[in-house]
């Protein structure tokens, strides 16, 4: 018999364990959308981004350009010509792809300039949630901004200030 009630007292006791966990939530985008060097930085990754695609863009309508030319003056060009325009037209075009990669792909100049200036503030954002997580013994701390799986949160666990003041903002 005592080994029975000592079973459910334990049973018991971890399963209120399980119960008295803290769980709380950080808005990400507020937090981050509140750093003066974040918006800062994001306008600079902005306006990068928009002189890059204004100048390809101004490639591309040259080779607009270059084929309406070509179209033009097609009847008038001997075969040697008309290969030769058609190899300048996909070059260029394949110049202005590589140009495109180079400043947007995967491993482009702007993500590569976006972890320059965006990686260091995520990293304090981090510290200063993992910081808070350890000082309030939460158990889990969720992001309601990359989630989209949470249905429902109460304003009284959002940390998102707490890490805002723990940040000096």
């Amino acid at each position: 018999m005592k080994k029975h009630t000592f079973i459910f007292i334990l049973f018991l006791a971890s399963a209120m364990m399980g119960f008295s966990q803290k769980y709380g939530y950080i808005d990400s985008e507020y937090i981050l959308t509140r750093i003066p060097a974040f918006t800062s930085a994001q306008e600079q990754l902005d306006k990068l981004a928009e002189e890059w695609q204004n100048e390809i863009e101004a490639q591309y309508e040259v080779i607009e350009s270059m084929y309406r030319n070509y179209q033009n003056e097609r009847v008038l060009l001997s075969d040697e010509m008309k290969r030769r325009r058609e190899e300048e037209i996909v070059n260029k075009e394949r110049e202005v792809q590589a140009l495109q990669r180079k400043y947007f792909g995967t491993e482009g100049e702007l993500f590569e300039k976006r972890t320059e200036l965006i990686r260091p503030i995520q990293d304090q954002v981090y510290k200063a949630v993992s910081e808070i997580a350890a000082d309030g013994s939460y158990a889990v701390i969720f992001d309601v901004a990359s989630s989209g799986t949470l249905f429902y949160t109460n304003p009284r666990f959002d940390l998102s200030d707490d890490v805002l003041k723990k940040l000096g903002y």
